[in-house]
């Protein structure tokens, strides 16, 4: 399954990245804080988080994540888009919740 994939299924915006829309998608993690993610976080899985700042993008470079979503409606800051268009990370956005977002794609994942 492609980002792009995810992103038509669970209905999401793309604010940035759209070069890294091809990359595959191996699971999801869900998190806001950014040692976690750095820990624990397994590449190749879209990341869930309200973290709007371009130390997202830093995190998401290291672990080699396929994208992120942003929840509660919340947008990316301007150099964090940036910096998305740089590494060809999706930025992706949904108003809904991180435990509602989760659970969706822990069960598009799942389906397959």
């Amino acid at each position: 399954m492609t980002v792009k994939d995810v992103v038509e299924a669970l209905n999401l915006k793309v604010y940035s990245g759209t070069a890294g829309l091809n990359k595959e998608v191996t699971g999801g993690y869900t998190s806001d804080l950014l040692s976690d993610v750095m820990g624990n976080a397994p590449a190749g899985a879209i990341w869930i988080t309200l973290q709007t700042h371009v130390n997202v993008m830093a995190v998401a470079t290291l672990k080699d994540i396929s994208a992120v979503i942003l929840v509660k409606g919340l947008e990316p800051e301007a150099n964090t888009v940036v910096q998305s268009n740089n590494e060809e990370i999706p930025i992706l956005g949904t108003n809904l919740q991180a435990f509602e977002i989760s659970g969706m794609l822990y069960n598009l994942i799942h389906s397959k």
